[in-house]
């Protein structure tokens, strides 16, 4: 494949290595204030996907596990954002990296609204890039006065913006596809590995009380399913502090 997936890593590599996989933006600029929050006690490696339109969820899988070779990492715990939880479930299928444990942020199986997947589809394809430009520039407006108190997560929205292009917007879209196709049930079924989940209260994005629901009944793995009341679907940028404290607590040995 001609496109690489990128890896940045932060920290000492003595540390427990903490993988982050992106949602749907494909990258980790809204990642500042979780990077932060870590305050060093993990090593935290952060992968970009490229904005490729023809990759599958395997294809995403095989690139990271490349990309993490080319650094040297072998092993780690892998944190899947939202669409990243599909990658994860690829990555375990293939048993080729050794997973500590794995945690979903905003993340699922199968999506709960297949469906809502496939109309958001649409709408970013309808609409014109301006006018989805401008829309993002108005919730970045808002998030300038809800995240007053964070300079890092301003930043990183400021970053987002400045990054966004039409074909960043096509790779959106491709990475929707996926998730109204992908079900990867049969696999998290058989995973006995520690998996845990962490979402915000205020998700529409992926319904979070259906996830839980399959999950405690379906997937031995499941150790603990944390809903963090002030948070919404971005559950690693909104609530920084308590997921970050979060992720450090289940990624103590034992």
């Amino acid at each position: 494949m001609a496109d690489k997936v990128e890896i940045r890593t932060y920290d000492d590599a003595a540390q427990p290595t903490l993988i982050y996989l992106p949602g749907l933006h494909g990258n980790s600029t809204l990642l500042g204030s979780f990077r932060r929050a870590l305050g060093g006690r993990v090593r935290l490696v952060e992968a970009t996907y490229p904005p490729t339109l023809t990759w599958s969820l395997d294809d995403y899988a095989v690139a990271v596990e490349e990309a993490l070779a080319e650094r040297g990492i072998a092993r780690g715990w892998l944190l899947g954002e939202s669409f990243s939880s599909q990658v994860v479930w690829s990555i375990l299928a293939r048993g080729r990296f050794a997973v500590d444990g794995l945690i979903l942020a905003g993340g699922f199986v199968r999506h709960p609204v297949r469906w809502g997947a496939r109309f958001v589809e649409k709408v970013f394809g309808d609409i014109s890039f301006s006018l989805l430009t401008r829309v993002l520039f108005g919730y970045a407006t808002v998030a300038r006065f809800r995240f007053r108190h964070s300079p890092e997560t301003q930043r990183s929205i400021k970053d987002f913006l400045a990054h966004f292009t039409e074909l960043e917007r096509q790779a959106a879209m491709h990475r929707l596809r996926l998730v109204a196709q992908s079900d990867p049930c049969g696999i998290a079924r058989r995973v006995t590995l520690p998996v845990y989940a962490l979402t915000g209260l205020l998700d529409p994005v992926v319904p979070w009380f259906g996830v839980r629901r399959w999950l405690r009944r379906n997937c031995p793995g499941l150790r603990e399913y944390r809903i963090i009341w002030a948070a919404d679907h971005n559950v690693l940028g909104t609530a920084a502090g308590a997921a970050a404290g979060q992720v450090l607590s289940w990624m103590k040995p034992g």
